[in-house]
């Protein structure tokens, strides 16, 4: 047996290494505290997500982890591209050559595949805007800051209360998500009104060749639909990226604090894991891409003439 083991790949061995701790920590953890629970009451998994004001800056205004995010978001957003921008060279690193290839992306399939030349020149700078502010405040999302300052899930120590680390991102607020939102649906009904009149405008709305009593069908639906943009926009960013911090949440401990199953958090560890990763490595891109590109094809079909 020891001969066989000694002819595994490293790979291999970490695997089941990996397997032995897992199900092996599972199981001691079950017959330590047992196989049932009771369920924590005191525990609510939407707290993870509530905005204490911290402090009161002017008016309706006041500092939480919500506005704390967007303002880290700004500036990295912000210095990352004057960075990149004062240190461009022939033979770029790594950050240059990603960032040139997220440029060629807007510019290429964004902007230049869903508007003509001259609009993709006037909006570029606004829907590159968005895809990185977006782009930034999902990652930003996945880092582990001490935001959390709920009195009731401080960490005590020597006295002193300290704010727990916790996985936040500004795109989890619906407020962001519609603010960006309401930037895209005025743009592009602006745009839309000013390339064809308010009347031109409306019936660029309606299909060609729809007419008669059709009209009376297909119009209001056509209404509808524009101002369900904003909706989509709005919903799409939001839930998107909500809905994934609450499974890394559930899978990485909540669930077993929530049902007072102590071994479920071992259990689950690996698969909040396996999300975390999938959502920082894949979502916080894709949403921010979708994003930038639905509100191209927005304002490009604004303008288009009807054929």
């Amino acid at each position: 047996m020891t001969a066989s083991i000694r002819g595994w790949s490293k790979r291999r061995k970490i695997f089941v290494g990996f397997l032995v701790a897992w199900l092996g920590g599972t199981v001691a953890l079950g017959i330590a505290f047992g196989l049932h629970g009771k369920k924590n009451s005191s525990f609510l998994p939407q707290d993870e997500f509530k905005l204490l004001n911290w402090a009161h800056l002017f008016g309706p205004i006041y500092l939480n982890k919500a506005v704390l995010y967007l303002v880290l978001a700004g500036v990295i957003t912000c210095g990352l591209m004057v960075w990149v921008a004062r240190h461009m060279q022939m033979r770029p690193n790594r950050v240059q050559t990603a960032v040139e290839a997220a440029y060629g992306l807007v510019a290429g399939q964004i902007t230049g595949d869903n508007m003509d030349d001259r609009m993709a020149r006037k909006w570029f700078p606004f829907i590159a805007t968005l895809f990185f502010f977006i782009l930034v405040s999902n990652f930003l999302g996945y880092v582990p800051l001490p935001v959390n300052t709920d009195p009731i899930q401080e960490l005590h120590l020597f006295g002193t209360h300290l704010p727990n680390f916790q996985l936040f991102a500004a795109t989890t607020n619906i407020s962001f998500a519609l603010v960006l939102a309401l930037l895209v649906y005025i743009a592009f009904n602006a745009e839309g009104v000013r390339a064809h009149g308010p009347g031109g405008y409306i019936k660029s709305l309606i299909p060609a060749g729809v007419g008669g009593a059709m009209l009376l069908m297909i119009f209001p639906i056509e209404i509808l639909s524009n101002i369900l943009r904003l909706l989509s926009l709005t919903i799409r960013l939001w839930a998107n990226l909500l809905a994934g911090h609450m499974l890394i949440s559930f899978m990485s401990g909540g669930l077993a604090v929530l049902l007072g199953v102590k071994y479920l958090a071992w259990f689950l560890l690996p698969f909040g894991v396996a999300i975390y990763l999938f959502e920082a490595v894949l979502i916080a891109g894709l949403q921010a891409f979708i994003f930038a590109i639905l509100a191209a094809i927005y304002l490009g079909t604004a303008v288009a003439e009807q054929h």
